[in-house]
């Protein structure tokens, strides 16, 4: 299901217009406050001190988190293509026809696979893990038959291989799979918001600290943009690309046997 937050840009522009709104409502408690000759709270620097404090470690808690589902997708990227030339290695060990579909399939499954990373559309994503699973399902099926046709050490290594890689590309898409959960989200942005309430509130009619107003909306927008641009796999700027995949396909290409001569 789309989530708000697979739009980095969106949620700048979002969160930048919702905490600049919570500031200048802080901004109109305040002059609202004033013109009924109410004085302002006496602690209120050290609530304000306390409450972006807070902010800072639960915006640095959760951008810790989209760093390490990050690592996690780019580690797995390199998982699997290892598996993938590794298999295509052991492919050799199986009969001679076997081998050349199984390394024929291997071929077809890294293309799948890059495309995989790459791909930010729905639609062509659907084809593409629709045309993986076939694959997949080929590929075993013929180590399967190698194996019970000549049960040995040498097709059980191959099988074992392939096994490898089915499980590599379960891992990859669990990876893409985990998000920072909407609770975190919700949390950070709701105190978010009342700590912009709380600089309206302070900053205003002090010409010092006007500034903030504007400042702090920025701030945590371009913090918040981040945050979302790292976690979304397929949005924004920073992403995990397929340089392992990418470098297999290049080798397997240029080491692929040559065609038998009739």
């Amino acid at each position: 299901m789309q989530r708000v937050t697979d739009s980095p840009w969106l949620v700048l522009v979002v969160s930048l217009i919702a905490t600049w709104l919570c500031a200048q409502l802080g901004a109109a408690l305040r002059r609202a406050h004033a013109a009924r000759g109410l004085r302002a709270y006496e602690d209120l620097d050290t609530v304000l001190a306390a409450s972006l404090t807070l902010l800072g470690l639960i915006i640095g808690f959760t951008f810790s988190m989209s760093i390490s589902r990050y690592d996690e997708r780019k580690k797995y990227e390199e998982e699997e293509a290892n598996a993938i030339g590794t298999e295509y290695l052991r492919a050799g060990l199986l009969p001679a026809d076997d081998a050349a579909m199984a390394r024929q399939l291997l071929g077809g499954y890294l293309n799948q696979r890059i495309q995989f990373f790459y791909t930010r559309d729905r639609a062509p994503l659907q084809k593409i893990n629709e045309r993986t699973t076939q694959l997949q399902q080929q590929m075993w099926s013929i180590v399967q038959s190698a194996a019970v046709r000549q049960p040995s050490a040498l097709t059980a290594l191959t099988a074992s291989g392939m096994n490898d890689v089915l499980n590599s590309q379960g891992y990859t898409q669990a990876a893409w799979w985990n998000r920072i959960p909407r609770a975190a989200w919700l949390m950070m942005i709701l105190i978010a918001f009342l700590c912009n309430v709380l600089i309206g509130y302070a900053a205003s009619g002090e010409k010092k600290r006007d500034m903030l107003l504007i400042v702090m909306p920025v701030m945590i927008s371009i913090a918040f943009m981040l945050i979302a641009d790292i976690d979304s796999p397929r949005s924004g700027i920073i992403s995990v690309s397929a340089e392992n995949l990418l470098s297999l396909a290049g080798q397997m290409t240029s080491t692929a046997p040559a065609a038998p001569v009739r």
